[in-house]
């Protein structure tokens, strides 16, 4: 089975997907638990550093793992094979994810590199090859980690919007880091665009609470969002992580939001 996509950059670095890592580990245990559960980390780069990371992570958590790393450069590939080790496998494979039915896809700072209108095929692709119940993780974050989004996707349709907030900068600085099929679109008049103004107004309502800590702070903006009207999908404990999840159909291109609920007086 030919690779479908181009080959990217390949830039990772130690600990850059530790965010969206442990965000899976806390939203989806129950399918991380899955007996001889099988990850596609899709896009693992010229090293494989955070796929490692990744099988380590799910190890601890369900010894019966298996994580593919796959990559569409066979120089990546080949050296990768270095650190293959019991439950940790690397191979050439592009969307069509080398004929694997995982239960998780991990797909990160790949499409970024594409043009918008490849995001729905690939979409599309990865979704009609995961296993029953099983979702792929399609996003981007900065170099270090620190700040990020992504959409989980069902074997269909998109299912929701996570961003993952640096507490010690406004909210908006994640708007450089939305997925591909949002990037674009943070422009007056769009759902994303509204979403990101309405945080940044409540982190600076939120000033305040910045005397006990940024990340506080952030919470309380969060929770300010909330008040807003925009239907959060956590709750506090995951908001004190500067994380925050909405449903897809509150953000996708389009949909008809174009103002938020009156402010508060």
């Amino acid at each position: 089975m030919k690779p479908v996509g181009v080959a990217t950059r390949g830039t990772t670095s130690l600990r850059r997907l530790r965010r969206v890592d442990r965000w899976l580990l806390g939203t989806h245990p129950g399918l991380l638990q899955t007996p001889r559960l099988v990850v596609v980390d899709l896009g693992f780069g010229a090293v494989p550093v955070t796929t490692a990371e990744l099988h380590a992570r799910l190890r601890r958590v369900n010894a019966t793992a298996t994580v593919v790393g796959l990559e569409i450069d066979p120089a990546r590939v080949a050296a990768a094979q270095a650190w293959a080790a019991g439950g940790l496998a690397f191979a050439a494979g592009g969307f069509e994810l080398a004929g694997h039915r995982p239960h998780v896809v991990r797909a990160f700072n790949v499409l970024r590199q594409y043009d918008e209108a490849a995001v729905a095929d690939a979409w599309r692709r990865m979704g009609e090859r995961l296993a029953a119940g099983g979702i792929v993780v399609e996003g981007t974050c900065d170099e270090l980690g620190r700040l990020g989004a992504w959409v989980t996707l069902g074997s269909d349709a998109p299912l929701s919007l996570t961003l993952a907030l640096d507490p010690n900068d406004a909210p908006s600085a994640v708007a450089a880091r939305l997925p591909k099929a949002l990037i674009h679109r943070n422009v007056p008049g769009q759902p994303v665009h509204r979403l990101l103004a309405d945080l940044d107004a409540a982190w600076r309502r939120a000033a305040p609470v910045g005397v006990f800590s940024a990340r506080q702070r952030t919470a309380a903006a969060i929770a300010g969002l909330r008040d807003l009207g925009w239907p959060l999908l956590d709750g506090p404990s995951r908001w004190r992580r500067a994380e925050l999840t909405l449903p897809w159909s509150a953000v996708a291109p389009g949909a008809n939001r174009t103002s938020s609920a009156p402010s508060p007086r």
